[in-house]
């Protein structure tokens, strides 16, 4: 029989576990959780399926792992051996304990066995011990389902206990086994963990292995695949197996296999402590070069934040670019992204040098990603197939050609179930995407790179597309917006195809408001779209006009009870959503129940099956170095997934008239809906993202993804729909409404959509690729420096009076040494404090990068701050005593020299945090002590220092000595990162005094 492993090899999920097997109810199983007892810090990815191991076959019966997984400094490997004539599969998996303490380790070895569907529910039929419970006591266990063509799976756990090494219980494999046991009964019945625990001295290895056996069909096949593991349970099969690897097994009883087996001698294992295992590779870098955090920052805060100075689009795109190398790249990865633009930087400084000569956007210096079938002009379109390789088109897809036009950076391509043929699954040639929420289960597909690198912070914002799930699955598996428009809001030209006029682009984003300045952008006619032909005239002049907090207010929402019931979860899901109808009815809206509409008179799509065809010979016209004559040629590459590759068959287009009859056809469909809607006097029909739990990512089968079959219109239709989180389903997986309207209706859509996302506020955010460390100009960042605001005419004449001053108090002294002429960093020759930066420079006490600029917008670290501070001071060099701040940290000097006089304290946990941004408040307390300023009227003068602020005296001080008089608005921000712009201008004002 055939087992599908997923190994290194596309789609390179490598997980070791069996996607599917014929004729079995398997479905992502052998697959290993682990949670290792390893603290400061606990790895990010504990008690998570394991991955990434290089699996490798042989090319005859054995996978094999070529780099170690390191989970908190226990080093994991697995082999999986095929045992083809026997019809099993041997999983050997290893424990290296690398550190110098005793760690325990809890692993779950297991996964899907069916769903509850009639005939598809599996059971446990019989163990070892002759019952149908399965406990440590058991050695094996056999599980069946009700189907006559499908094998019985029977699961040899080991010797059975009291036994050190045995089984310790079991989990549900779905929903965290270590936490949560598994049923008797019902659809998470079916998920099946079975746990080890070992504890593993300090330089040690413990291995365990396991077996999964495909029984026989007929009336016999429970009791002969009974009957095979027991004998596998007394005579295991240790083939290739090494004597030492087998001393290490730690679930079986070591001298029994010396009994057992002829060549195996248990007291040989007495000198075995360590296996000879593949080294891990190095951990990915978890700091950020930017001194501007990125995280869960929506579209609105980046911009806001670009407009006031705060920061700058090349620091937004570095923050991005090195969450990407920490957390989406290599082992444990998310694996979001197929390719990563080589001119983002680029982008990013031309949108910043736009900035400054008065040019303003709502994405203008804004990173956005793309999947993988947009086409773009500066990186490769694979539409996550090895077929098209290395394959870049000429020019860009419309939407991504107007971001552009907006003066976005379009930072990378996504990764998308190959073609965008899968909703469940984001699996290319390439790699197969994780949930940044729920690191173990699928992202969905096959926009799933696109949800996932929101989510986690690698993007602003994304592009996506939507056949028939893949903008809805991946923002609810991400507790994301998305909104997918009437057919024909936006074009989809230079976008692969699926179906041909179903197809449809669209952004996904955190919030709505995000959503409608996306949609600015993107939508609209396109004269190379026949189906845009009336979006300029349906569609609203500013998207961000229609949003209204009130849009629900007296509107009437139409439902389906049925659509929000499962044919086989049973985990509340559906139910969930409903209860959420109360905020809706909070908002003001009326809920009406509804029966499904007749759609009886529509007849037959008259598109004739030919829309996929139709969709790739468009496409194909447009570009002149196209790789294949069809798209029937390229689905059937050898290079094409194993299992999505077809045979050459090519298919006719679509005739003038079948097109036209396919667009009559939509449009009457559309009509049939907005009549229904109309005779129950409904504004709006609502709709459950998902009506089951999310599951792992292992499996083939679309019911082991997520149960979407609700019937949401949305696309069978053509119909506007935005998609709105509104919190979590009893098991704690993210769960949203789909909000649907009337054709052209698209701005109240939205606009509804914007009114219950102020209602819920409900999205989940991810704890498993959180903010990163700042490591600022000591390490210096890989891509050069930030870009600058304009300068004022009133600034330009403030420098030109500084110089005077300047000039005149050294020609009337006269006897000081003149200072050494300074050669302006190209970045500051513009800049409203370059005088100030170049006084600084010139006395020694400031310094650019080693790639020449100077950075003066970029935030200023605490440790820079005090070096320049101890510098003018004279301090003597005094080694610091905080316990983050180690001997060999190059500020350890000032930093120490600077405590023990007084200018500065650490925080109550006996830390520095040298490398956090200084804020405008800790700079007045540095600033008033080193200087011993004194002054101030006691009370505040700016609206945002009250008067019980601790900044109070120190602000107070630096306000009388005019040394900063705050913003004209009357703030001070004693919050906000002081730039180094900033700080050179006031440490400058104090040394002119």
């Amino acid at each position: 029989m055939t087992w599908q492993i997923h190994d290194a090899f596309a789609p390179n999920l490598d997980t070791g576990s069996i996607r599917a097997a014929a004729n079995t109810p398997i479905q992502g199983f052998g697959n290993i959780f682990v949670q290792v007892s390893t603290t400061n810090p606990e790895p990010r990815m504990n008690g998570q399926m394991m991955r990434d191991f290089g699996l490798t076959y042989n090319g005859a019966d054995t996978f094999e792992t070529t780099k170690s997984v390191n989970l908190g400094n226990v080093w994991i490997t697995r082999d999986v051996y095929i045992a083809g004539s026997s019809n099993h599969v041997r999983f050997f998996d290893t424990f290296t304990n690398t550190t110098t303490q005793p760690i325990t380790v809890d692993v779950s070895f297991g996964g899907s066995l069916g769903y509850n569907n009639g005939a598809y529910q599996s059971s446990v039929r019989d163990t070892s011990s002759g019952d149908t419970t399965i406990t440590p006591e058991d050695s094996w266990v056999l599980i069946a389902n009700q189907r006559t063509q499908d094998r019985p799976i029977g699961v040899v756990l080991g010797t059975p206990g009291p036994f050190a090494g045995a089984m310790t219980g079991t989990g549900n494999q779905q929903q965290g086994p270590f936490d949560t046991p598994l049923p008797t009964s019902g659809n998470d019945a079916n998920f099946y963990g079975f746990i080890n625990q070992l504890t593993i001295e300090p330089g040690h290895t413990q291995s365990l292995i396991r077996y999964v056996y495909a029984g026989e069909i007929g009336p016999d096949g429970l009791t002969s695949t009974a009957a095979s593991l027991e004998e596998i349970a007394k005579t295991p099969d240790l083939t290739n197996l090494t004597p030492a690897e087998v001393c290490t097994v730690s679930n079986w009883d070591l001298n029994a296999l010396d009994d057992a087996l002829e060549d195996f001698n248990a007291a040989d294992c007495a000198g075995v402590t360590r296996l000879d295992i593949p080294n891990a590779p190095a951990p990915a870098a978890l700091f950020t070069t930017s001194s501007y955090d990125v995280f869960d920052k929506t579209i609105e805060q980046l911009q806001n934040d670009m407009e006031n100075g705060i920061t700058t689009s090349e620091a937004i795109t570095r923050a991005y670019l090195d969450r990407i190398a920490a957390y989406d790249q290599g082992q444990l990865g998310l694996h979001s992204f197929l390719h990563v633009s080589s001119t983002a930087i680029e982008q990013a400084r031309a949108a910043d040098a736009e900035r400054r000569t008065g040019r303003t956007g709502e994405l203008l210096g804004i990173p956005i990603a793309i999947k993988d079938i947009f086409d773009t002009k500066d990186m490769p379109t694979t539409g996550g197939s090895k077929a098209l390789a290395g394959w870049q088109p000429q020019s860009d897809a419309y939407q991504v050609e107007k971001l552009r036009e907006a003066g976005a950076v379009i930072i990378g391509k996504t990764n998308t179930s190959e073609f965008a043929n899968s909703g469940s699954f984001s699996e290319s040639g390439w790699m197969q995407t994780w949930n940044a929420l729920y690191p173990s289960k699928t992202s969905f597909g096959s926009s799933g790179g696109s949800g996932t690198s929101v989510a986690a912070s690698f993007a602003s914002a994304a592009l996506g597309s939507q056949t028939g799930v893949s903008l809805y699955a991946p923002t609810t598996g991400a507790s994301l917006t998305t909104f997918r428009g009437t057919d024909g809001m936006a074009s989809t030209n230079g976008v692969m195809p699926l179906t041909w006029g179903q197809d449809y682009a669209g952004p996904i984003a955190r919030t709505v408001t995000d959503l409608a300045y996306l949609l600015n952008a993107t939508t609209g006619t396109d004269p190379g779209d026949i189906w845009t032909v009336d979006a300029d005239t349906k569609r609203p002049e500013d998207w961000t006009a229609a949003l209204d907090a009130n849009a629900l207010q007296g509107k009437r929402i139409g439902y389906i009870p049925a659509a929000f019931v499962s044919s086989f979860a049973d985990d509340g899901t559906g139910q969930a959503v409903m209860d959420r109808f109360q905020d809706l009815v909070s908002a003001g809206a009326e809920m009406v129940e509804m029966t499904a509409p007749d759609t009886s008179t529509l007849g037959t799509n008259p598109g004739g099956g030919k829309q996929g065809a139709e969709g790739w010979a468009r496409y194909i016209s447009l570009h002149n170095n196209f790789p294949y004559a069809t798209g029937d040629h390229l689905l059937a590459s050898d290079d094409v997934l194993v299992y999505n590759k077809r045979n050459l068959n090519i298919r006719t287009r679509m005739t003038d008239t079948e097109v036209e009859g396919y667009i009559a056809y939509r449009t009457r469909y559309k009509e049939i809906i907005a009549d229904w809607m109309t005779a129950a006097n409904v504004d709006i029909l609502v709709y459950p993202g998902f009506i089951s739990d999310m599951y792992n990512n292992d499996a083939a089968s679309a019911s082991l993804s997520s149960d979407r079959a609700s019937g949401v219109l949305t696309s069978n239709v053509g119909l506007p729909t935005v998609v709105v989180p509104v919190g979590t389903s009893p098991n704690g997986y993210s769960i949203s409404m789909q909000l649907v309207g009337k054709a052209w209706d698209d701005a109240n859509v939205l606009a509804m959509g914007y009114a219950l996302e102020q209602q819920t506020d409900a999205r989940t955010v991810t704890t498993y690729v959180p903010a990163l460390r700042y490591q600022g100009p000591s390490t210096p960042p890989v891509y050069p420096d930030p870009t600058l605001p304009p300068v004022t005419e009133e600034q330009e004449q403030e420098q030109e009076n500084q110089e005077q001053q300047q000039g005149s108090q050294q020609e009337q002294e006269g006897t000081e040494e003149p200072l050494p002429e300074v050669e302006s960093f190209p970045d500051t020759l513009q800049h409203w404090a370059k005088a100030d930066i170049d006084f600084l420079i010139q006395k020694g006490l400031l310094s650019g990068y080693p790639d020449g600029t100077f950075r003066p917008n970029v935030g200023i670290s605490r440790a820079e701050a005090v070096k320049v501070l101890a510098v003018q001071l004279e301090l003597g060099a005094s080694p610091s005593t905080f316990t983050d701040v180690s001997a060999t940290h190059w500020a350890s000097n000032y930093i120490g020299a600077a405590a023990l006089s007084g200018v500065l304290n650490g925080y109550t946990d006996g830390t520095f945090r040298p490398d956090m941004q200084l804020t405008r408040a800790e700079m007045a307390a540095l600033i008033v002590r080193a200087f011993q300023l004194s002054g101030g009227s006691g009370s505040s003068t700016f609206s945002d220092v009250s008067s019980t602020s601790w900044a109070l005296e120190y602000i107070e001080a630096l306000t009388a000595n005019q040394i900063t008089n705050g913003y004209e608005d009357g703030s001070y921000r004693p919050d906000r990162m002081i730039t180094r712009a900033e700080f050179a201008t006031m440490i400058a004002r104090i040394l002119k005094m």
